[in-house]
């Protein structure tokens, strides 16, 4: 069933408790629970009263309710000598999902990679997130398997 309610919109600060919300959510879902370490408030003042924010977030609203989000930050300095976009996080409420809400996201994504003459968008998928991959190969994007990541994990 298309919800013809949803609207696509940067978020503001007054969404920091929703976003919180789906970021957590998230967590779950990719099983890193444990680890999460983002409060309500780390949300509210690293993505809104920060300049330049850490994060910028694109939601889907369907009227009060926020049904999905996107996180992503520039990649200022590319080897293509032009700006690129991370997009950290991709969530749709399951309530929400089937309804095309992530693709009008990754669409919003896009464009705003144009208008910030981006070169690419670049994220990671869990290898065991079969449904993930379906849809971002549905998108038209390609595995990219010429690089492995690699973490350094930093205690203080």
């Amino acid at each position: 069933m298309k919800n013809d309610e949803i609207i696509i919109r940067k978020a503001v600060e007054a969404d920091s408790a929703k976003v919180w919300l789906l970021m957590r959510d998230l967590a779950i879902f990719e099983k890193y629970i444990d680890v999460f370490a983002i409060t309500p408030e780390i949300v509210k003042v690293s993505g809104f009263r920060k300049s330049p924010p850490d994060f910028y977030c694109f939601v889907a609203e369907d009227k009060d309710e926020i049904a999905g989000m996107l996180v992503y930050y520039f990649l200022p300095y590319t080897a293509q000598n032009r700006p690129g976009i991370y997009m950290k996080e991709l969530y749709v409420d399951q309530k929400y999902r089937g309804q095309k809400i992530g693709k009008q996201l990754m669409d919003v994504l896009k464009k705003e990679a144009k208008v910030n003459n981006c070169g690419q968008i670049k994220w990671t998928v869990a290898p065991w997130n079969e449904a993930g991959k379906r849809f971002y190969e549905r998108l038209g994007a390609k595995e990219n398997n010429e690089w492995i990541n690699y973490e350094w994990n930093v205690k203080n």
